[in-house]
């Protein structure tokens, strides 16, 4: 099925595939679909997180001694993807994982589990030419992303190249909850619309890192189609796993998610 938003503004949920568990992954996941998330992006933990800050870091650690791994991971998704059927679901990963997978291998195997797309966080558009064959072969939706400090040319290509939505960095760094969104959020947005076109008829943008908040969401609002929030999520599931309280991180989450729109809806009114 094809990435939509059906939410104004749409809401991306990044979760580290494995932490605190699989199962827990699953139950999450769940509960963000129900409480109005749009799409998931099921993180693949792996051991060299560079574009990652210290939450998502620690889960990806987590899940690592678990013992989680690519193959589990799309399992999951196969699994979300027979009981959550319209909703958005992105493998979020880096290369290695896929390069040691094996490429083809990694989009049949998507393909099959249900996945509508994928995002691989170092795989820059210049050097995509196989993925993005394989990609289109499985009618699968490439998610690239978008950094302020891009320019135009490869903006352009982003946009030539991307299916289901572009995925703008908020700032330059890693991920992590900040106190504010960043001025270049807005201006980063502009230039991509240059050639998705208009946020009504082109290809949607989300905007992420940092968005940690009700305050974030609606100020993104103003400007993209779409947030993407992963480590405030992230670290409501490690606080509840540190106070011995896993099966309390789905009900924490949809609360997070629900809370979310409320300021926006009373903007709106």
């Amino acid at each position: 099925m094809a990435l939509r938003f059906e939410h104004k503004p749409g809401l991306v949920v990044y979760l580290t595939a494995g932490d605190p568990s699989l199962e827990g992954t699953r139950a999450i996941a769940l509960a963000a679909i129900d409480a109005g998330a749009d799409v998931i992006e099921l993180g693949v933990p792996f051991s060299d997180p560079l574009a990652d800050g210290p939450i998502i870091q620690r889960a990806s650690e987590r899940a690592l001694a678990r013992g989680v791994r690519l193959k589990d991971v799309l399992a999951l998704a196969a699994d979300l993807r027979a009981a959550r059927p319209a909703a958005g679901l992105i493998v979020f990963t880096y290369f290695n994982p896929v390069l040691r997978y094996g490429l083809r291998r990694f989009v049949d195997d998507a393909a099959a589990a249900g996945a509508d797309g994928a995002l691989i966080t170092d795989m820059i558009v210049e050097e995509a030419g196989e993925y993005l064959a394989e990609m289109e072969r499985a009618h699968l939706a490439p998610v690239f992303l978008a950094a302020p400090t891009s320019p135009d040319a490869r903006l352009q290509a982003i946009a030539a190249h991307s299916k289901g939505f572009i995925y703008a960095i908020s700032r330059v760094g890693i991920t992590g909850t900040q106190q504010s969104v960043a001025a270049d959020a807005a201006a980063l947005v502009a230039r991509i619309r240059r050639w998705t076109g208009p946020a009504d008829r082109g290809l949607p943008v989300a905007v992420g890192f940092g968005i940690s908040n009700a305050d974030h969401f609606a100020q993104v609002a103003e400007f993209a189609d779409a947030a993407a929030i992963g480590s405030a999520i992230v670290e409501l599931i490690e606080r509840a796993s540190s106070a011995g309280e896993d099966k309390t991180a789905p009900d924490a989450v949809a609360r997070f998610i629900r809370g979310l729109r409320m300021p926006h809806a009373a903007l709106a009114r």
